[in-house]
């Protein structure tokens, strides 16, 4: 096993399948990547387990835009806990904030305690906080065992000093993963510059679709950044590469 693990963000069944053949050693299942991410179906979460043999976190975000949940999206969140834990997730991906944009430490303990043995990551949502080392301190409270982020900026790249800083200040006592921006590009800069030993990575390619027939005069959503007759899938060959490139 390689010492440092890949992360694969999945939006598919498919897509989870080729991370696991490009030797990622987890991924993390969404839906709805075009806002950053929201909660995959029952379907999708139990096609995946029965297919997969590395470890399947399951994204727990009922829509996209801020991170400030109303009290009936909050129950959609528990229910999803779940099911996902019902079918078999190794983890969960969350994040919760109060208007002022420090962490619902209420509410996200609530879901730690629903989440039972699975593991649980607090999301990019830390990126959106106000005081990211109040927020690192009110995570490892609630017991949450990782955090995803890009260092406060769009892309980890930006923000590796931040990510280093928190790695140093978390102490150990959670993990730490950069993700964002994070590809075979930029991985090696990115583990100089922040010492972490996990990262969560996309390595999507552009796959044609099966249709013969193409309508060129209707577009079912943003045809600019999803094309209506291709897909956006894992690449098993750049999961391979960054591994690859990681583990130098």
């Amino acid at each position: 096993m390689p010492d440092i693990l890949i992360e694969a963000c999945v939006t598919s069944v498919q897509s989870a399948i080729n991370a696991q053949a490009g030797g990622a050693g987890r991924v993390e299942l969404c839906d709805n990547l075009v806002e950053g991410g929201t909660t995959p179906s029952p379907g999708a979460i139990k096609l995946a387990r029965e297919k997969l043999t590395i470890g399947l976190f399951v994204m727990i975000r009922p829509r996209g835009g801020d991170f400030c949940y109303s009290d009936l999206e909050f129950e959609i969140m528990k229910e999803d806990v779940k099911a996902a834990k019902a079918i078999g997730a190794d983890g969960i991906v969350a994040g919760i904030l109060l208007p002022d944009g420090s962490i619902d430490v209420g509410r996200m303990a609530e879901l730690k305690e629903l989440s039972g043995e699975m593991r649980f990551t607090c999301h990019r949502a830390f990126d959106m906080t106000v005081d990211k080392f109040r927020a690192l301190e009110d995570l490892i409270g609630v017991g949450v065992d990782r955090i995803l982020t890009s260092g406060g900026k769009n892309k980890a790249p930006e923000g590796s000093e931040l990510i280093r800083e928190v790695i140093e200040k978390a102490g150990g006592r959670i993990m730490v993963m950069p993700g964002s921006g994070v590809n075979e590009e930029t991985i090696i800069n990115v583990k100089r510059e922040t010492g972490a030993t996990e990262f969560h990575v996309t390595g999507f390619s552009l796959y044609p679709g099966n249709m013969t027939f193409r309508n060129p005069e209707v577009s079912m959503g943003d045809n600019v950044t999803v094309p209506e007759y291709d897909q956006w899938l894992t690449d098993p060959d750049r999961i391979r590469k960054i591994v690859e490139l990681a583990n130098k």
